[in-house]
């Protein structure tokens, strides 16, 4: 086969390439943009909700810390009933007038005082943990949308790169843009170091981001 026929070969492999280019890259990009699209809605949905529940947690969470003070504050708490309770009572028992089933009856009321207080006591230590458990859900899952909105400016960034390189494909006989210059370019729009660390193959060995809550 002579040079002009090799030459003829790869000119229309190259042609074959970026028609092949030009007819993939439209689809990757309506496929990355739709996805991008969908994610960015569902999460400015769940970060709506979660700003609508934010006041609603921090309220039971006031709520919930003011019960557990009124029950153990020992002056104007329910401590401080019993206690009152007890100093009007019990005097009361030990006079002569009373019979036994009186002061059984004082005994009672008592009695009843101090295990309302417990029960009052034993519910609120409960609420106070689980309110505090909810408040730091919502947290961790605020945390995570905001690692999908990371990711969704992520895809931003590669979607702008491909359709840049469809326009290069289509240019047809124009010059061909130098890789090394087309990657220095693109790192250069890189808002972290794990897209450097991805982009030079070394993802895992540099620093976390995973562990920032602002990320852009």
């Amino acid at each position: 086969m002579s040079n002009t026929q090799d030459s003829a070969t790869d000119a229309r492999a190259s042609q074959a390439f970026v028609t092949l280019c030009a007819g993939v890259l439209p689809i990757w990009l309506r496929q990355l943009e739709s996805s991008r699209t969908q994610s960015e809605t569902a999460v400015a949905q769940m970060m709506q909700a979660f700003a609508d529940i934010g006041p609603h947690i921090h309220l039971a969470q006031t709520h919930a810390h003011a019960i557990a003070q009124a029950l153990t504050q020992a002056d104007g708490g329910t401590l401080g009933l019993v206690e009152a309770c007890e100093r009007t009572l019990v005097p009361l028992s030990d006079l002569p007038a009373l019979s036994s089933e009186q002061r059984q009856g004082v005994a009672a009321v008592l009695e009843l005082v101090r295990g309302a207080v417990g029960a009052l006591q034993a519910i609120a230590g409960p609420i106070t943990n689980e309110t505090k458990q909810v408040a730091d859900h919502v947290e961790n899952m605020y945390r995570g949308f905001q690692y999908q909105d990371r990711i969704s400016q992520m895809m931003a960034l590669l979607a702008a790169d491909m359709s840049r390189l469809q326009e290069a494909a289509n240019a047809g006989g124009g010059p061909v843009p130098e890789l090394e210059a087309w990657l220095t370019r693109l790192e250069s729009q890189y808002a972290m170091s794990e897209q450097r660390d991805t982009h030079n193959g070394t993802s895992g060995q540099g620093a976390d981001d995973s562990k920032e809550t602002t990320f852009f």
